[in-house]
């Protein structure tokens, strides 16, 4: 397979992985594609995935489809684990920072399409691009769709099925459809480390 014959030493590939423009993709040591993985780097700032990371399987990380105006990036920091059937975007560029849990079927698309022109199609009113970036040490439950111009800070929960359409600071857990804020973790919450998980909590695995 023309993908294993050229992966670095550190890469662990799955089966059925492919790839487009495999110059513009960097990736540090012991990243592990599971199978049927699709990276497609076409952007002004291609794909990067960091030390330890690994992305489930038939997941996607498109940077951009249209070939007239590419896509930005996209860049995973270490540590990080994707669930199966993800689907990331790059268009306005995507960040997701070091030690990041995300369950599966995640999805993330920093381009919205512009339609305020009712009699105009939608698909030649071009689109706008802002971006979005997702801190370090975050918990992505399964089912959550994160939308452009979205800023989580570091240390975030967001329940699984969440659609994220705004910011949030550091230490925010939020939920629902559009996503909003639950409570903020604190230290004050650390009791004891190896007490039973609250029944509130249950429904972020």
């Amino acid at each position: 397979m023309l993908f294993r014959l050229r992966a670095p030493k550190w890469l662990l590939p799955g089966r059925g992985v492919r790839y487009y423009n495999l110059s513009q993709i960097r990736w540090g040591r012991f990243v592990k594609l599971d199978d049927h993985v699709y990276l497609s780097a076409m952007g002004t700032g291609g794909i990067e995935l960091g030390n330890n990371t690994g992305i489930g399987a038939y997941s996607r990380l498109v940077v951009c489809t249209d070939f007239q105006h590419p896509g930005g990036f996209i860049r995973i920091g270490n540590n990080v684990g994707i669930g199966e059937f993800a689907y990331l975007g790059g268009a306005g560029g995507l960040t997701i920072g070091n030690d990041c849990i995300v369950g599966q079927y995640f999805s993330c698309h920093p381009e919205n399409h512009v339609y305020n022109n009712p009699v105009m199609p939608i698909r030649l009113q071009g689109v706008t691009r802002k971006g979005i970036v997702i801190g370090n040490n975050c918990w992505i439950g399964s089912k959550v769709s994160i939308l452009d111009g979205v800023t989580l800070g570091e240390g975030c929960v967001v329940a699984a099925g969440s659609v994220v359409t705004r910011s949030f600071g550091p230490n925010s857990v939020i939920g629902g459809v559009p996503a909003r804020l639950i409570k903020t973790r604190g230290f004050n919450e650390i009791e004891n480390t190896t007490a039973a998980v609250l029944p509130e909590q249950a429904i972020y695995v």
